[in-house]
């Protein structure tokens, strides 16, 4: 082989290789984060486990991925190790199914519709296909089914080109030396695993196997220790996954890593014990692609099938390397789990670390409402531990705050479709006016403080203002974080005519106040402080309103908060007077 003939090789590499990372972006993309989900809520049943493992990663094309995102799951305690097991053998199984679609590449016939199926016949027209959804389409689902359309004939591109440049190889004396020297089991399966450690992926290193059949060169005999290796060097991208992981994420991986240890040990074994006495003679003919295809995925799903009942044995080795140590303090657990969701390791699927933004931000206003409604609580009777509750919601949403917001900075710079841009810009908005109620919530806790301590006491009249004012601000509370959560644009929708109302309760709350202390039924101080908690309260139904319009404006696909509010008002919205007067007469203050 020339110089010419190994630029050609690299060239034809690196273009399998990019095909390969850009068919299992655009196959992620188009999930939406669905099959991450499916895992997700995994039943205990291990055969379903296993079939669920490898369907995801047949889809994905990516063992690896699957792989890191099970050790995310238990890593966030989303999944049980023992759960984990039956996904992690279903994986290496989905895995091969890219292997028999390299093996196309290997078909020969004269027959018009069985050179269709070669990848040099159809490739072309997917990739033409897969231009034209992503030049001329508007929907994101038709660009994401266009990616993986160019991303696999850029695979298929690069495998024929990769054949076609080692072909000349089988004439070169030094090349097949070296091919038998991997003829011995144990150099051929440290060859195949340090080569698919070094690419981190076995998809890819059982691909190059592949494309190097065309010279010829390459018997069975040396192309089964290295298919046997490439199963164990895939395991490397789980368990640098695992560094810095908690205990039982680390386990999984190395779940992973005693799997194919284990199976390839046995088959070697085996296989090779037999091989001493009978001797198969396939091993001295030259290899294909499909025979390598044949071979992937018979050890693997023979190695499954003789695995699986031992699953827990499994489970039990990785616990005795890892065993547990002093249990940490529940606190500590606590503030751990409060962000399980946010594992770094789900960025990787950037679709799937959206939805776990979502529900870390729906506990966040949760906890928001909590705190705010303790400390109304607060205001009826002073309390030292509800008190104390409060400091300690509001200290955990902060921290939501840094965590999240922290967190979707690194998923911004992320390849995301419009709906999770969308999401993602939401969430954003959102996670400041959550924060700030908290604070609210604080402000009104300091306030029910003054006034046990001052021994202060409103009128009846400012105690019953004081209650609809309350539950007038109870209720937007609770409408913002429902349609939040449900992203239920008619809850929005109810929201601002409330804060309306609530901006009339204050106004009105404050000038009944006036009256009583020029009346001399109310004094000076009590004035502060009851304007203290009008503000708050009053405050709490502004970030309400831009909680419920950012809602709103998402589902517009827009993001002009003043705008809709100015068009809203503007416009004399016969719906948006009618439920202005209806919560007039629901929250009617007394005269």
């Amino acid at each position: 082989m020339d110089f010419f003939g190994v630029l050609t090789m690299l060239g034809g590499l690196a273009l399998f290789l990019y095909g390969m990372e850009t068919m299992g972006k655009g196959l992620e993309k188009l999930s939406g984060g669905r099959l991450e989900r499916i895992l997700e809520k995994l039943t205990s049943n291990p055969i379903k486990a296993v079939l669920l493992g490898a369907g995801v990663t047949a889809i994905i094309q990516s063992s690896s991925a699957t792989t890191v995102m099970v050790v995310g799951f238990v890593n966030s305690g989303i999944m049980k190790l023992t759960q984990a097991v039956g996904i992690i053998m279903g994986a290496n199984i989905g895995t091969t199914v890219t292997s028999w679609l390299l093996s196309l590449t290997g078909i020969e016939s004269g027959n018009f519709f069985v050179q269709l199926l070669k990848p040099t016949s159809f490739s072309p027209v997917l990739a033409l296909i897969g231009v034209c959804f992503i030049m001329f389409s508007k929907k994101e689902k038709k660009k994401d089914a266009g990616t993986i359309m160019i991303g696999f004939a850029i695979l298929m591109t690069g495998m024929e080109t990769m054949s076609g440049a080692v072909k000349p190889l089988a004439n070169v004396p030094e090349f097949t030396g070296i091919l038998t020297m991997f003829s011995n089991p144990v150099l051929g399966m440290i060859a195949g695993a340090v080569l698919t450690a070094i690419i981190q992926s076995s998809s890819a290193s059982v691909g190059i196997l592949q494309a190097l059949c065309a010279t010829g060169a390459v018997n069975f005999s040396t192309a089964l220790p290295i298919i046997m290796g490439q199963n164990i060097g895939t395991c490397v991208t789980a368990m640098l996954s695992g560094i810095g992981a908690s205990k039982n994420a680390k386990r999984a991986a190395l779940v992973h890593l005693y799997f194919n240890i284990i199976g390839t040990v046995i088959f070697m074994i085996v296989f090779y014990t037999i091989n001493a006495v009978v001797h198969f003679s396939f091993l001295d003919t030259a290899a294909s692609a499909m025979g390598i295809a044949v071979i992937h995925s018979s050890f693997n799903i023979a190695a499954t099938i003789m695995l699986l009942p031992f699953g827990s044995g499994l489970v039990k080795l990785a616990c005795l390397t890892i065993p547990e140590e002093k249990k940490e303090a529940p606190v500590q657990n606590q503030e751990k789990d409060a962000f399980r969701l946010l594992d770094q390791r789900f960025l990787d699927t950037p679709a799937f670390a959206v939805e776990q933004c979502r529900q870390t931000t729906i506990q966040m206003a949760k906890l928001a409402r909590e705190c705010f409604f303790t400390a109304v609580d607060l205001l009826h009777g002073y309390d030292d531990e509800k008190a104390a509750r409060v400091e300690t919601l509001e200290n955990l949403v902060d921290r939501y705050e840094d965590e999240l917001g922290t967190y979707m900075v690194k998923l911004g710079g992320k390849n995301l479709s419009k709906s999770d841009s969308h999401t993602v810009s939401l969430l954003l908005h959102c996670i400041g006016d959550f924060e700030r109620i908290s604070d609210h919530g604080m402000n009104l806790k300091d306030s029910a403080k003054e006034m046990k301590e001052k021994e202060m006491q409103f009128s009846s009249k400012a105690e019953k203002e004081l209650g609809i004012f309350f539950d007038a601000v109870k209720e937007i509370l609770n409408l913002s974080i429902d349609a939040f959560e449900t992203n239920n644009t008619d809850e929005a929708a109810r929201v601002e005519p409330l804060e309306e109302v609530i901006d009339d309760i204050n106004t009105v709350v404050k000038a009944n106040h006036i009256r009583r202390l020029q009346k001399g039924k109310c004094t000076i101080e009590q004035g502060f402080v009851l304007s203290d908690i009008s503000m708050n309260l009053e405050r709490v139904s502004d970030h309400c309103s831009n909680i419920a319009v950012s809602v709103i404006e998402i589902d517009r696909d827009g993001f002009d908060t003043h705008g809709y509010l100015d068009n809203l008002k503007r416009d004399g919205d016969p719906h948006f007077a009618a439920m202005v007067e209806q919560y007039r007469d629901k929250y009617m203050l007394p005269v």
